[in-house]
């Protein structure tokens, strides 16, 4: 009963390593604009203000925010690379010492199974344990580079928007004049 609870238990949680690897993990959203989470920004293809000036700067701020917004996006990427790549591991460092806690009950004496049974056991608990605790580990990591990366998003979409509004604010100005 103890090999096949073992077992399920063991299946379990390859199973959902496996589902945890093949997917990426969400990324939390911390704007409602869709627009802006593409990397775009929430202005792109208006027309000109009519005023040359003030369109060289509205062009310019779009532009920048299109960097910074790739380069978080980028951020955001290699953290979760990498932190697919740190439960990979974990996964298969857990499988390596799931497999050599088997192979230690199989060739043990029949007079010494049960007991290298229950050692087996708990060899697979704890390098169940050791890999969910690496695997949480790293997605924590990640997700606190992705939130920062997110925060540099808004910042970088505020002050476009801000440089937007100046440049149109001026264009009005001047063509007040």
């Amino acid at each position: 009963m103890n090999k096949l609870l073992a077992t399920l238990i063991a299946g379990l949680f390859a199973t959902s390593v496996y589902a945890q690897s093949t997917t990426a993990p969400a990324t939390p959203v911390t704007t409602t604009d869709t627009t802006m989470s593409s990397g775009q920004s929430g202005t792109a293809g208006t027309t000109s203000t009519g005023n040359a000036d003030a369109d060289k700067k509205i062009a310019k701020a779009n532009e920048k925010e299109a960097k910074e917004m790739s380069k978080q996006d980028e951020k955001i990427n290699k953290a979760v690379d990498k932190a697919n790549e740190k439960k990979a591991k974990a996964h298969d460092k857990a499988v390596k010492k799931v497999d050599k806690a088997s192979e230690k009950v199989a060739k043990a004496d029949p007079e010494d199974k049960a007991k290298a049974a229950a050692k087996a056991e708990e060899k697979t608990a704890e390098a169940n344990y050791d890999a969910q605790k690496t695997m949480i580990k790293a997605d924590e990591k990640a997700q606190k580079k992705i939130v920062d990366a997110n925060a540099d998003k808004a910042k970088a979409h505020a002050k476009a928007n801000e440089k937007r509004a100046e440049a149109t604010a001026e264009a009005h100005k001047d063509a007040a004049k």
